[in-house]
């Protein structure tokens, strides 16, 4: 037991987990709407769109949130624009932009000194590396999270289910999708350094996929789906510590993990309910007293 807790004792871990447990309620609230919403292939393409930002930053000594918060700004704009103007279907329009961000970042990030340790950190996040001033921009960046999607709650729901009656209630469809965009770029971006682009859709989607498990609220979902999701983070890190694994990738694999177990779970204790409370079929649509009887003139 005390070696399960000695990462506890040291100020770069708690800071990690910290950091973490931030990342996971923001990828909670905002991965309950990508699932919902079917939204998984933009959030793997912001990943990958934040590339040339966080590569140009790391190239110019430039802060690395500011590039990738910059460079997934843009893809959100032009995925949106491309689709309005250049009369493309939404993921034609992001497998446009994936591809074209991811080729752009691996070209500036290989002019780069250290290619190799920028590149890793770059793909997988370096979550032991976050500092004081990284949790105070998370915690602010989960404030926000948390107060647009109360505030757009109403129109994210009813847009999610029929755009038409969305619009006909005066809720503004059409806002509430670049509103929910922005808010997975904040994720994204939030979750980038946790992870890094690569793995940062597993902690968007595998927390709020096993909290769908167990309740159909949304609002009860997210909670779950962040409860999730820092279980997810703490299983991760301290695998990490404990059998030198890469951290954010340990990260990514616990939250997947999570959400195969909660599935298995949920699915066994189902199985159990409906052994115990079998429907005797024979039954439907007649009363228990008997059969129903048949009008007199087809006796």
């Amino acid at each position: 037991m005390p070696s399960l807790l000695e990462p506890f004792t040291v100020e770069f871990f708690v800071r990690a987990l910290s950091g973490g447990v931030l990342v996971a309620v923001i990828c909670g609230v905002v991965g309950t709407w990508v699932v919902i919403r079917g939204m998984a292939f933009l959030g793997e393409a912001i990943g990958h769109g934040m590339l040339p930002g966080v590569a140009l930053a790391t190239v110019l000594g430039a802060p690395v949130l500011l590039g990738a918060a910059l460079s997934a700004a843009a893809m959100s704009a032009a995925i949106g624009l491309l689709q309005r103007r250049g009369r493309l279907s939404y993921d034609t329009s992001i497998g446009l932009l994936f591809v074209a961000m991811l080729a752009l970042g691996v070209i500036i990030v290989s002019h780069s000194r250290s290619f190799a340790t920028d590149a890793t950190a770059l793909l997988f996040g370096d979550i032991l590396a976050i500092r004081p001033d990284d949790i105070a921009v998370l915690a602010i960046a989960m404030i926000v999270t948390v107060g647009v999607s109360a505030g757009f709650h109403r129109s994210f729901v009813a847009t999610a289910f029929d755009v038409r009656i969305a619009r006909t209630l005066g809720l503004r469809p059409q806002l509430a999708h670049v509103v929910l965009v922005a808010l997975v770029t904040l994720a994204v971006v939030a979750s980038f350094q946790a992870v890094g682009t690569l793995l940062v859709v597993g902690l968007l989607l595998a927390p709020a996929v096993a909290a769908r498990a167990w309740t159909t609220r949304i609002p009860t979902t997210m909670v779950v789906a962040a409860v999730f999701g820092a279980a997810a983070v703490m299983v991760g890190l301290l695998a990490s510590w404990h059998f030198a694994t890469a951290a954010g990738a340990s990260i990514a694999a616990a939250a997947v993990l999570l959400a195969a177990v909660s599935a298995i779970t949920r699915s066994v204790l189902t199985r159990a309910s409906r052994r115990r409370h079998p429907v005797d079929h024979r039954d439907v649509g007649f009363p228990k007293s008997g059969p129903v009887a048949l009008p007199e003139r087809n006796r």
